[in-house]
């Protein structure tokens, strides 16, 4: 028996696993391609402008980066643009997504999450780390309890020491 002073670190003694999406973040650098940039006037994409901008580009700055193509302004932008953009960055960029570096983002994590073993969460307590120093898109913590949901016992966000609970199996 302990004496009644003793202090006990009862979550280090529970069983509740820790769901760290921090600890599945790929780091590398995200670069945005924006079309905006290369647009007669600001408005209009004409198509010897882009395949100019495509020959003279220094595609190589690019290498092993994660990239989003984009268009911020309110243009109208055929599909072939964005496509070529792809097939010139394609041979240097790790990915390519369509959209901006929050969309680039989410994107990659869905991926990482695509890959995971859920089956290891089965009947676990299982509480979603929340604060994070790298950034974590929101849609992220989405997909991870869309995930964890068929095979957790229960899901928590936060701290071991101070959860929210956002889930519990019913009994059968």
């Amino acid at each position: 028996m302990a004496p009644q002073n003793e202090i006990i670190n009862r979550v280090a003694n529970s069983t509740l696993v820790t769901f760290d999406l921090e600890e599945h973040y790929i780091p590398g650098d995200r670069m945005l391609i924006d079309l905006k940039d290369i647009l007669f006037q600001g408005l209009i994409l004409r198509e010897k402008d882009l395949r100019d901008f495509v020959k003279e580009h220094n595609w190589q700055q690019y290498e092993n980066k994660f990239v989003a193509i984009t268009c911020s302004t309110d243009a109208i932008i055929p599909t072939w643009a964005y496509m070529l953009l792809a097939v010139s960055v394609n041979s240097y960029a790790k990915k390519v997504v369509l959209g901006t570096l929050q969309q680039l983002n989410e994107k990659i994590f869905e991926e990482i999450l695509e890959k995971i073993d859920w089956s290891k969460y089965q009947n676990a307590k299982v509480v979603v780390k929340g604060c994070s120093k790298i950034p974590v898109p929101e849609s992220a913590y989405i997909e991870v309890v869309n995930r964890l949901k068929p095979y957790a016992g229960s899901i928590m966000f936060g701290e071991a020491c101070s959860t929210i609970p956002l889930y519990k199996r019913p009994k059968a």
